[in-house]
């Protein structure tokens, strides 16, 4: 099928190269000139496992092209709009302005009878108001959320774990065939789809995520309780989570979630559900985002302490500044905020992480990053582990010993062994242990 995509950020350049590499004709449209320039070239602005050798095999059989002209989306059957809908800056709700200008850029290059697919998470309410822009020239819309998660979004584009269309009613037989097309080869494979309202569409993102963040609270909730009471929060997890209404995924307790999905998506749900008169529906979704963020100082006041209070002036390597491994986004990244206050504290601040250290600069300039993990741990008086890299979880504690000022380590995302670490002469902190 002829495709293009609006929006050539993350969800919209791993949709585009995707969708070619199952053999649709696709053009991705951006106005970042210097984005499509990169994408052109066959290279990445974001790190994504997988994605720069499906770019690059879609461009070398000329299934995939990039361009800054809207008027290239003419020739499609259908129409993916991908771009971002981050937080507002004049409050938590979600800032729409790029949904918005991708129809009204695409608007005048719509066929009669063409379908315009919304991936972008949008508070609900945007689709029926959508439908109606679309319509005026004879286009139809769906909405078709993504569930993408970074590090493994090749993967959830081409084999997702579950589709969902949200459609007009009255023309739903024929839209959810054209999209049955455009998935083939994952209906092929039995995934699951589910056909719907535009309302539910734009609510299983949003309760997915709201959802997950809960749950991801809920377990740094009970290892603030079992801190107190000497209690093993990850033994708590794993007993929880033998039971199958529970499930042990994301009981990890931390230093909180991060990025630019889960903390902007629960905020802007909450945010739409006091517009619409049911923000006591979702009022605990506050909560869930009070204890992420606190989990954040809990952390930065472990470390303080440590020191009998003063950090200033001491050596502090922090391990991680990307929001989860397999990325390099920092957006509202646990781990590198943490390495920004304890900054601010005075302490002296090495950062290593394998692939965010450019975008971390770019935030944050007044913190000390290196490539090189042996120099991160050079002459550290505290090591903070605040991303679960590999590389990390790997370290010999032995040998990190030797190469440290101060043997005491702050395990962030309890992916240590403790034991090991002990006996190698260490001060072992878990979150919750």
């Amino acid at each position: 099928m002829r495709i293009s995509v609006f929006g050539c950020g993350y969800l919209g350049a791993v949709h585009a190269a995707a969708m070619a590499s199952l053999g649709h004709e696709v053009v991705g449209i951006d106005p970042d000139a210097a984005k499509i320039a990169l994408l052109s070239s066959g290279r990445t602005p974001f790190f994504e496992p997988g994605l720069p050798e499906l770019l690059t095999a879609g461009l070398a059989r000329g299934r995939l092209r990039f361009t800054t002209d809207p008027s290239e989306a003419a020739a499609a059957d259908v129409h993916f709009v991908g771009v971002g809908t981050p937080q507002r800056k004049d409050g938590t709700g979600a800032d729409l302005t790029y949904v918005d200008q991708a129809i009204a850029d695409l608007l005048p290059y719509l066929r009669h009878g063409a379908l315009v697919v919304g991936k972008s998470t949008v508070p609900v309410g945007t689709a029926a108001r959508l439908a109606k822009i679309v319509g005026a020239v004879g286009a139809r819309l769906a909405w078709n959320p993504e569930f993408l998660r970074e590090g493994y979004a090749v993967k959830d584009t081409i084999e997702p774990d579950r589709l969902v269309y949200g459609l007009d009613a009255a023309t739903a037989e024929q839209d959810a065939a054209l999209l049955d097309e455009v998935y083939a080869s994952a209906i092929a494979h039995d995934t699951p789809r589910i056909v719907t309202d535009y309302a539910t569409s734009e609510l299983v993102k949003v309760a997915a995520n709201s959802f997950l963040a809960t749950k991801i609270s809920f377990i740094n909730a009970m290892a603030e309780i079992a801190e107190v009471v000497g209690g093993d929060v990850t033994q708590l997890a794993d007993a929880l989570g033998h039971d199958t209404r529970i499930g042990r995924r994301f009981l990890n307790a931390g230093v909180g979630f991060g990025g630019g999905c889960l903390p902007k998506d629960i905020r802007a749900f909450a945010a739409r559900a006091e517009e619409l008169g049911r923000g006591d529906s979702v009022a605990f979704l506050k909560q869930v985002d009070e204890i992420n963020l606190r989990r954040r100082q809990h952390m930065v006041d472990r470390v303080v302490d440590s020191f009998g209070g003063i950090v200033h002036g001491r050596r502090v390597a922090v391990l991680g500044l990307a929001f989860k491994p397999f990325s390099d986004d920092v957006r509202d990244s646990p781990a590198l905020d943490i390495a920004v206050r304890l900054n601010g504290l005075g302490a002296e601040v090495m950062s290593h992480d394998p692939e965010a250290i450019p975008n971390s600069r770019r935030l944050h300039p007044q913190l000390t990053y290196t490539e090189d993990l042996d120099e991160a741990l050079e002459g550290a008086e505290a090591v903070v582990l605040v991303t679960e890299w590999n590389v990390y979880r790997g370290l010999d504690p032995v040998a990190t010993a030797a190469k440290v000022a101060r043997p005491v380590i702050f395990d962030g995302r309890n992916v240590l062994d403790p034991p090991a670490w002990r006996a190698a002469g260490w001060t072992c902190t878990g979150m919750g242990r």
